[in-house]
């Protein structure tokens, strides 16, 4: 028996050279397992569900499910030409109801065990179609809707989720798979795991709690200012009066860029204060909270420590904008340095200094004694960290498979019943 399986085309107008592209070879291979004696099955469908398809109908004034229907009547044709082997007594279409209802029943059984859930998150948005758009669907430099040409801002809506971080150890481990090292490289890096501590902080007005991660919890005694990315919560209930116009507008401005354009090492450091201080938790000191694009919600809690002793980053944010820089690792095979004097960042390694009761600790295991510290003074705990993401899988359209949840007011978030 050999099961063959070409991707399926998308019905959202007629076939075109690509479609050949991709099916001739499948055919040939599928041929040539049933010249060889295998039982072949070829099947044939359309994966015809999504937002093109809505578009598309949207500009023509006609439901989706008429127009996406007529485009299959005209691909059946035009696949028929191609005399591949198809078996069309197998044909699915995605938008059925006889084919949907067990991409319902698959999302039912992830909810059930656990592995689909809601919370809110920043998504593409085009104000002017009202929906969420994929990656693809946000094009240029100027990051505009590919239908309508509306610049795309962030915004933050409760989405679905697929907890595929569960996942995350097991997609690290290799054994058994034979994948070039290239390859294997990708994948981690992808999933970026990392080691360190999670660490409460606290706003020094208003007291509201707040967690960043760091690999580096030996360097807390030199974070001097705290940093959160501009979609954060919090950004809007600590920004002072008299910085509130100034950071709406560089809200509005960083939510227009893509996350490699925020992270770029060599573009120029930018921020606003948002008039607001949290509190060290390790030394108790006041330090300023300011937002900046290069911080991202979709990675780590949204809120860092800055060390700009000790990060470069951070240093050059710093020196912009005269922050204090103060050194709390002191590399051995340097003479001590003088903060006033720095040119750039030093590398944390070493031994601990001008960290209160820590001062003096070094070695291989001062990560851990910090860490250790932390949760003796309840203020933070060792954590494993990803790069990887939850999969985030709404979109808010109408042309979709629908999501089989009902909002109950009594009973909650509930699935619909099977049957």
């Amino acid at each position: 028996k050999h099961y063959a399986l070409t991707m399926l085309p998308y019905p959202s107008g007629d076939l075109h050279i690509g479609h050949w592209y991709a099916m001739a070879p499948s055919d040939a291979r599928a041929r040539y397992m049933r010249m060889n004696g295998y039982n072949v099955m070829f099947p044939i469908g359309f994966d015809s569900f999504g937002l093109p398809a809505e578009n598309a109908a949207i500009k023509r004034n006609i439901h989706p499910g008429e127009w996406t229907v007529k485009n299959i009547t005209n691909m059946r044709k035009q696949l028929r030409t191609m005399g591949a082997m198809f078996d069309w007594r197998r044909e699915m279409v995605s938008s059925e109801p006889e084919y949907y209802r067990w991409t319902q029943w698959f999302f039912t059984q992830l909810f059930k065990n656990g592995l689909a859930y809601r919370k809110k998150s920043a998504v593409d948005w085009c104000p002017n179609c009202n929906t969420t758009l994929a990656r693809e669907q946000v094009w240029g430099d100027d990051r505009h809707c590919e239908r309508c040409e509306t610049p795309v801002i962030k915004k933050n809506l409760v989405q679905w989720f697929f907890k595929t971080t569960n996942y995350a150890e097991e997609l690290l481990n290799y054994d058994g798979i034979d994948w070039p090292e290239r390859v294997q490289a990708l994948q981690t890096n992808w999933i970026g795991r990392s080691t360190g501590a999670m660490v409460t902080f606290k706003t020094a007005k208003e007291g509201y709690e707040f967690e960043i991660f760091t690999t580096r919890p030996d360097t807390l005694w030199g974070a001097t200012f705290m940093v959160l990315a501009p979609e954060h919560e919090l950004v809007a209930k600590i920004t002072t009066d008299e910085q509130r116009e100034e950071i709406e507008a560089y809200v509005e401005e960083a939510t227009r860029q893509t996350d490699i354009q925020r992270e770029a090492t060599d573009k120029e450091k930018t921020g606003v204060f948002t008039g607001a201080y949290a509190i060290n938790p390790v030394n108790g000191e006041e330090v300023p909270i300011w937002i900046a694009d290069y911080v991202l919600t979709t990675y780590g809690t949204g809120a860092i420590m800055a060390v700009p002793a000790h990060d470069q980053r951070d240093f050059e944010f710093a020196r912009k904008f005269g922050l204090e820089i103060r050194v709390v690792i002191q590399p051995e095979e340097m003479d001590p340095i003088v903060e006033a004097e720095m040119t750039e960042s030093v590398p944390a390694k070493g031994t601990m200094v001008n960290s209160g009761e820590m001062t003096g600790t070094g070695g291989e295991n001062t990560i851990q004694v910090v860490c250790d510290w932390l949760e003796e003074k309840g203020i933070g705990h060792s954590q494993i960290n990803y790069r990887l993401r939850d999969w985030l899988i709404s979109r808010q359209r109408y042309w979709g498979a629908p999501i089989p949840m009902i909002h109950c007011p009594e009973c909650g978030t509930v699935p619909v019943p099977d049957e």
